[in-house]
């Protein structure tokens, strides 16, 4: 299985899919659209190891909600991101059984050598 989960409206998203093309065989699915079921984020999160670990601190609700300052549990972040998909970060890659999160210039390289092994 290919998939990416990403957010049309994020240039960072944008540019990093031009980056993994051709994305031939790759199912795209815009987390803004198309929600998120807590079947997909429990497949990240076997994947990833924890809900932590796919969640965005830098999504601008983490710190209007004052979320900041509270001590969040798996459960917590696990929520957040079914209530609103900002608070995943992204984008999330899941490649033939591996998982890449984020956005970091290594996340994305290993991406790509994976997508197109």
């Amino acid at each position: 299985m290919k998939k990416i989960y990403h957010l049309g409206s994020c240039s960072t998203c944008i540019r990093i899919l031009k980056e993994l093309e051709p994305l031939n065989g790759v199912e795209l699915q815009e987390i803004k659209t198309e929600s998120i079921t807590p079947e997909q984020l429990e497949e990240m999160k076997n994947l990833a190891g924890s809900y932590e670990a796919l969640f965005s601190r830098r999504a601008m609700l983490f710190r209007q909600r004052g979320l900041h300052e509270q001590q969040l549990s798996e459960d917590d972040y696990k929520n957040l991101i079914l209530e609103h998909y900002t608070f995943l970060k992204r984008p999330v890659a899941i490649i033939d059984g591996q998982i890449f999160v984020g956005n970091s210039k290594k996340i994305v390289e290993a991406a790509k050598e994976a997508l197109h092994a």
